[in-house]
C-alpha cells in the first residue's frame, strides 16, 4: 500500500508529483502578474478624470518596458539569495507574499501615484525572488542526464503560466472597464493570495526540494551582505533624491538611464563567472561561453515579444475594430490571444522535443524561434500599413500572436531546461535568474523603440525589428554547430580548473 501510494504521489502526466505543485503555484502567479499587464498602459495613458495617470503613450511605453525589465532585473539576486540564504523553497514563499501585498497597495483607490509605485516595487521586489526560484525546482526535481522529460516537464510547467496568463487579462480586463482600475488590480491580489495557498498545501510533494541554499553563507558572509545591501539601498535613494532636486528628472529620462544599467549588468556578471575564481570546471566554463549566444538571441526575442502590453495593447486599442465573431471585447482581453494558443500547442511541442530527443540542438531550437518572432512583426508590418486608412479587423492581431505563439515555444521552454543544465553547480538558482535577465535587456530595450517611431512610420517601425529578429536568427544557426560543440553535453567531466 506504501509502495503504491508512493508511485501515485511521483506522477503528474507522467512527471514528479511536486510539478502539479509548482505547475499551480506558478499559474496563479502569473494570473496576477498578467492580470496587471494587460491593464497597465492603459491605465498609466488614462486621464486623471478616468482615474488614470495621465502619460503619453510613448512614456508609457518606456515605463511599462522598465517594469517589466527590473522585474526580470530582480531575479539575479533573487537566485542568489536562495543560493546563499534562504534556499529556493522559502525564496518563493516569501516572495509570493510580497507580491501579494504590491497588489493589495496597487488596489488601494487613492488618487495618488504613491500607492502605485509603492505596488508596482514591491511586485518587483517579490517577483525577483519568486520567478526564478520557482523554476530552479522544477529542473531539480529531475535526474541531471534526464534531458528529454525535463524539457518536456518544462512544457508542461509553462502550460500553468499560459493558463494564468489567458484568464487574467478576460476577467482582469473586465473587472477594469469602465475606469474600475483598482478592482482590476484587487483581482490580481486574490489570484495571488491562491497562488500561495496552492504552494503551501502541496509542499511535501516536493521532497525536500530546494529547502537546503546550495552554498550558504557563512555568518560573518551573511552580516557583510546585510551592510552592503543597506548601503546600495541608501545610495540609491540619495541619487535619486539628487536627480530630483536637479530639477532634471523624468519619466522617460529615467527609462533611459535604466535601460543602460541594465545593459550593463550581465555583460559584468557573465564576466564575473568567467574571470572569478569559482573552481569552475573546463567543460562549465565552455558551456557559460555558448550560453552567452543563446542569452543574446533569448534578449532580441523578448524586445519584440515584450511590446505586446504597450505596442501592441495600443495597436489594439485604437487601429482595430475590437469585436470577435459579432462579440465586443475589451483591449486587455487581446492579450488572451497569445497564451490561449500556447495552451493548444504546448502539447504538441512537448510531445515534439521527446521525439526529436537530441537529434535538434537547443541553439538550432534558438534560431528557429527568433527567425519565427521576426516574421510576426512582417505580418504587422503589413497590419500597420493597412491601418492607415482606417480601422483593421482585430484578426490581424491573432495572426500576429498565433505566429508568435510557434516562435516561443520553440525557444522560451527550452530556454529555462538549458539553462537549468548549463549551469555551473556553483550559479544554478543565479543562472535562472540570469536567463530571466534576458527579458529585462529585451523588455528595456524594447520600450526604448518607441523612440524610433518620431523617425519612420509605423509601417517601418514593426519591419525594422523584423528584419533585426531575422538577421540574428540566421547568425545564430550559422554557429549552431560550434555551440553545441561548446555545450560538451556527452563528455564526462573534468577535473575542476586552476583558480
Amino acid at each position: 500500500m506504501a509502495s503504491g501510494t508512493g508511485a501515485r504521489e511521483k506522477t503528474f502526466f507522467g512527471h514528479p508529483r511536486g510539478l502539479a505543485t509548482l505547475f499551480g503555484t506558478e499559474l496563479w502567479e502569473r494570473f496576477s502578474w498578467y492580470g496587471l499587464r494587460a491593464i497597465l498602459a492603459t491605465f498609466m495613458v488614462a486621464s486623471p478624470a478616468a482615474g488614470g495617470l495621465g502619460l503619453t503613450e510613448a512614456t508609457a511605453q518606456a515605463i511599462v518596458g522598465i517594469y517589466g525589465a527590473l522585474i526580470y532585473l530582480v531575479a539575479l539576486p533573487g537566485g542568489w539569495i536562495a543560493d546563499r540564504v534562504l534556499g529556493s523553497r522559502r525564496a518563493v514563499l516569501w516572495g509570493g507574499l510580497i507580491i501579494m501585498c504590491g497588489h493589495i497597495s496597487m488596489a488601494i483607490p487613492a488618487r495618488t501615484g504613491a500607492f502605485v509605485a509603492l505596488g508596482l516595487f514591491l511586485i518587483i521586489i517579490g517577483t525577483g525572488l519568486l520567478k526564478p526560484n520557482i523554476s530552479t525546482m522544477v529542473g531539480k526535481l529531475y535526474p541531471q542526464n534526464d534531458d528529454a522529460r525535463r524539457d518536456a516537464g518544462f512544457s508542461i510547467f509553462y502550460m500553468g503560466i499560459n493558463i494564468g496568463a489567458f484568464v487574467a487579462p478576460i476577467v482582469v480586463g473586465w473587472l477594469a472597464a469602465g475606469d474600475r482600475w483598482h478592482l482590476g488590480f484587487g483581482a490580481a491580489a486574490v489570484g495571488m493570495a491562491l497562488g500561495l495557498l496552492q504552494y503551501a498545501r502541496g509542499r511535501h510533494h516536493l521532497r525536500g526540494v530546494g529547502d537546503v541554499p546550495g552554498h550558504r553563507l557563512t555568518p560573518e558572509e551573511r552580516r557583510h551582505f546585510g551592510l552592503t545591501a543597506l548601503a546600495v539601498v541608501a545610495v540609491i535613494a540619495v541619487a535619486l533624491t539628487a536627480w530630483t532636486a536637479s530639477g532634471t528628472f523624468s519619466l522617460d529620462a529615467f527609462a533611459l538611464v535604466m535601460t543602460l544599467i541594465i545593459l550593463a549588468v550581465p555583460v559584468l556578471y557573465f564576466g564575473y563567472i568567467l574571470l572569478g575564481s569559482h573552481n569552475l570546471t573546463d567543460d562549465e566554463r565552455s558551456r557559460v561561453k555558448a550560453y552567452i549566444w543563446l542569452f543574446i538571441a533569448a534578449a532580441i526575442f523578448w524586445m519584440i515579444y515584450d511590446l505586446a502590453p504597450t505596442v501592441l495593447l495600443f495597436f489594439a486599442q485604437h487601429r482595430t475594430d475590437l469585436s470577435l465573431f459579432g462579440i465586443s471585447i475589451t483591449p486587455a482581453t487581446t492579450q488572451a490571444f497569445n497564451p490561449l494558443f500556447i495552451m493548444i500547442f504546448v502539447p504538441v511541442f512537448a510531445a515534439l522535443w521527446v521525439k526529436l530527443g537530441d537529434r535538434v540542438t537547443a541553439p538550432q531550437k534558438f534560431a528557429a524561434g527568433l527567425f519565427i518572432n521576426g516574421l510576426s512583426f512582417v505580418v504587422m508590418a503589413l497590419a500597420a500599413a493597412l491601418a492607415q486608412s482606417g480601422r483593421i479587423s482585430v484578426w490581424w492581431l491573432v495572426l500576429v500572436y498565433l505566429v508568435q505563439v510557434f516562435g516561443e515555444l520553440a525557444l522560451s521552454p527550452v530556454g529555462l531546461s538549458v539553462t537549468s543544465k548549463l549551469a555551473p553547480q556553483a550559479f544554478k538558482s543565479q543562472m535562472l535568474g540570469l536567463w530571466f535577465m534576458s527579458f529585462a535587456v529585451g523588455d528595456s530595450v524594447g520600450g526604448q523603440t518607441g523612440r524610433l517611431k518620431n523617425h519612420m512610420s509605423e509601417p517601418a517601425y514593426f519591419l525594422t525589428l523584423a528584419v533585426i529578429a531575422i538577421v540574428a536568427s540566421l547568425v545564430l544557426l550559422a554557429f549552431a554547430g560550434r555551440l553545441h560543440t561548446m555545450m560538451r553535453e556527452h563528455r564526462e567531466p573534468s577535473a575542476p580548473a586552476s583558480p
